[in-house]
């Protein structure tokens, strides 16, 4: 197949829509798992079939990018996997950071899906004594107070809190002071950061209020049971399709 591949080395500088973003890695998701069944050429409808979305939609998504996709023949899955790469900035390395090593702090820094990612779990932060010093994999526990100290040593891209509601905000005011400009929130709070910080929130509470709300209509209603596919709740505003 015969493929263009007229894409500039590095992200598109044009604007892409939030959501776009968060479609990116389903598509990313599905083309890997078309590659490793075999299949090396996807069509927009193929994809589009498996993200549950129109494939008009998948083709203005993926044009967002760049123009590498061949009418009639579709898109080479392992070159469309490289260019989502790109976007997303998966082509090189972020250093994490998470705060609270509870069972979930525990769970996240040893998710094979980070590294898989380029997600390099290097600092781990507590203020139990009980877990300080700990080692987690190859990473040791550290005090929360040490984060200034840590950041000098290797700047730090993301941080996770996966701490109590109670202690997230200064977490996130440490964590914004040590040059972090990504966050990502567990804890069931609202969160104040400066502008130029990108806070996103995770809060399982609120995905399993929206499931019920479904599963009562659903079982209040003998008509359509097919159910729509949400892929962020409570993340920034302003998203649009």
């Amino acid at each position: 197949m015969s493929n263009l591949r007229a894409v500039a080395p590095g992200p598109t500088t044009r604007r892409i829509p939030e959501a776009t973003v968060t479609r990116l890695p389903v598509y990313q998701r599905i083309l890997e798992e078309l590659l490793r069944s075999g299949t090396t050429t996807v069509s927009s409808e193929l994809l589009a079939s498996s993200a549950r979305v129109n494939a008009a939609k998948v083709r203005k998504d993926l044009s967002l990018l760049g123009s590498f996709g061949t009418r009639g023949a579709g898109y080479d899955a392992a070159f469309l996997i490289e260019q989502i790469d790109r976007q997303l900035g998966l082509d090189r390395e972020w250093p994490v950071v998470i705060a609270g090593i509870g069972n979930l702090g525990r769970a996240l820094a040893r998710s094979q899906g980070f590294a898989a990612r380029n997600f390099n779990v290097t600092a781990l932060l507590d203020t139990d004594p009980a877990i300080i010093g700990e080692r987690v994999d190859d990473v040791v526990v550290r005090h929360l107070d040490d984060l200034p100290y840590i950041a000098n040593e290797v700047p730090l891209a993301i941080g996770v809190i996966t701490t109590p509601a109670s202690v997230a905000q200064r977490v996130a005011d440490l964590m914004v002071a040590s040059g972090v400009r990504s966050i990502l929130n567990f804890a069931p709070q609202v969160l104040e950061v400066p502008p130029d910080v990108l806070l996103r929130y995770v809060d399982l509470s609120i995905e399993l209020q929206v499931m019920s709300f479904y599963q009562a209509r659903r079982m209040g209603s003998a008509g359509d049971d097919r159910m729509p596919v949400i892929r962020s709740v409570g993340l920034t505003r302003g998203a649009s399709d």
